[in-house]
């Protein structure tokens, strides 16, 4: 595994496209969440009457405990940003044959495979981690931050990495596939952005709950909106709360499902 790790850090470091969308990555992610903090501030705090409703309605979504739940959610919505590295990162190893030259340099198959499951781990890492330092200076930064139960939404963490990696696999196997970088990367936010809410769309328009099964939205479930959208509309709320642990188990099938195919596939794909 070491060797794995070596081996990919040697290819990372000296791959410039890698570290400017790490960048992008590392500032997207605590910015536009801050953009959510800023404009609920900015709300609330304003004197007239719509801003104590505003108040009143959105309650402390940015405040521990909430802020868990608030940040992993509006974070969800970014995830194609790093799904950009992952499928360069595969599609770079076909373009520069290092593919095949890791297979004759002595590895197996399958350890090809798993340095870039090793690839999709650590990005994922990263995003929970910048995830959690938002969370932290966010929910300590407020003056209603210091509660006995402010860890106690903290599980939103393991749904919010989980919820990563799962649609970051996705998106390598796009890239495994497609092999070419452009065409994987059009092919995967195609489908991320515009054809699965279209899906959804039609499916929710005829009452149709297989829509809560397609390959992206199974792992979306794992994050319900922020609790004041509770508020708005209780039953739909309690429902997705309900359906957390379900899809739970469904997002580790898939994304399972999903490394057994590229496995699979690698060990029988010509060495081109």
């Amino acid at each position: 595994m070491t060797t794995l790790l070596r081996t990919e850090w040697l290819k990372m470091r000296k791959y410039n496209a890698f570290w400017w969308i790490l960048g992008i990555t590392a500032l997207s992610y605590p910015g536009v969440n801050f953009i959510f903090y800023q404009a609920y501030k900015d709300l609330t705090n304003n004197p007239t009457q719509l801003g104590q409703y505003a108040k009143m309605g959105l309650g402390d979504p940015f405040s521990f405990p909430e802020v868990w739940h608030t940040a992993a959610f509006s974070s969800s919505i970014f995830v194609f940003i790093p799904a950009v590295i992952i499928i360069m990162f595969i599609s770079n190893e076909y373009s520069f044959r290092t593919h095949r030259q890791n297979i004759i340099d002595g590895w197996s198959r399958n350890q090809f495979i798993s340095s870039k499951l090793m690839d999709v781990l650590i990005i994922t890492l990263i995003i929970t981690l910048l995830y959690i330092i938002f969370c932290l200076v966010c929910g300590f930064a407020n003056p209603t931050a210091i509660h006995n139960n402010a860890w106690s939404k903290s599980y939103y963490i393991g749904l919010f990495a989980l919820q990563t990696f799962a649609q970051l696999s996705l998106a390598f196997l796009v890239g495994f596939l497609i092999r070419k970088a452009f065409l994987a990367l059009g092919v995967f936010l195609f489908y991320f952005v515009i054809l699965e809410n279209i899906f959804i769309g039609i499916m929710y328009r005829y009452d149709i709950s297989f829509r809560d099964y397609l390959p992206v939205e199974i792992s979306d479930k794992l994050i319900p909106p922020p609790a004041f959208f509770g508020s708005i509309n209780p039953d739909r709320y309690q429902k997705a709360l309900d359906q957390v642990n379900l899809h739970i188990l469904l997002t580790i099938l898939l994304t399972a499902v999903v490394w057994g195919i590229c496995y699979r596939i690698n060990n029988r794909r010509d060495l081109k």
